[in-house]
């Protein structure tokens, strides 16, 4: 079992659209997929049309006293341990206790032998929950915007690796993936130019094709099923074999070359 955790300080960068439909993607192939939504936000879950959740379904538990991860619930060939507003008071609970911020990365080894790979959508922020996300991963996936926005992230990003690596230093990004990408705007050539220099690895970039992303979110499917065939979901499809062939994941994407 391969953990990947999507992680971003800065909101609104892809991590929990690139988590949904990586993993569909994942899934449709062939592979076991446990899918986690630490962001209390439950975008993820919200996303993969999951609702009525309660703290009990979440990792509440698991963060906060290093209980045995919760059964998950099915959605589109996935299963997903789903979020509510609830989890952010698990943050106060970590703080207190020694070792918390490996309670999810223990829990998930008790299921390593019923899923193939385990993708986290990490909340936007530094916080404890960000911290559990991080150490339960065996490699990080970074969204960056190619934006400004994206480029004021790396500064911060580059300190909480750092942190992170005292608790694990075996802790290593898998791949940064540029985001929301539009080649006619300058300011996005030049923010693409600038990652190529700074970042190994890095993806080739996601073009910013919004209106599917944000149809196939209120519409609760990934876009595989939202709109197969859709530019957009060759955008995903090149993008899961990107992060499957930096993860070593043996997995072959159809209508993607290996």
């Amino acid at each position: 079992m391969r953990t990947l955790t999507f992680f971003n300080h800065a909101g609104g960068v892809m991590k929990s659209s690139l988590t949904r439909d990586v993993g569909h993607t994942l899934a449709q192939a062939g592979l076991r997929v446990l899918v986690v939504d630490l962001d209390p936000q439950a975008n993820l879950t919200d996303w993969l049309g999951v609702s009525g959740v309660s703290r009990e379904q979440t990792v509440y538990d698991t963060a906060a006293t290093g209980a045995p991860l919760p059964s998950p619930v099915a959605a589109h060939g996935l299963h997903l341990i789903p979020s509510d507003v609830s989890l952010a008071l698990a943050e106060g609970q970590m703080m207190g206790v020694v070792g918390a911020h490996l309670h999810l990365r223990q829990a998930l080894q008790a299921v390593a032998d019923q899923y193939d790979v385990v993708l986290i959508d990490s909340p936007p922020s530094l916080g404890q929950l960000s911290i559990l996300g991080a150490l339960a991963a065996d490699h990080l996936v970074v969204p960056v915007p190619t934006r400004q926005k994206g480029m004021n992230a790396l500064a911060g990003l580059s300190e909480a690796m750092a942190t992170y690596r005292k608790l694990r230093p075996d802790l290593t990004v898998a791949l940064y993936v540029p985001t929301l990408y539009d080649a006619r705007r300058s300011h996005d050539r030049e923010a693409l130019a600038a990652l190529q220099g700074m970042l190994r690895p890095l993806a080739s970039p996601i073009p910013d094709r919004g209106a599917v992303w944000n149809d196939s979110a209120s519409a609760g499917q990934p876009v595989g099923v939202y709109a197969p065939g859709s530019p957009v979901h060759q955008d995903v499809l090149r993008a899961t074999a990107e992060i499957a062939r930096a993860a070593h994941l043996n997995v072959q994407i159809p209508g993607v070359e290996a």
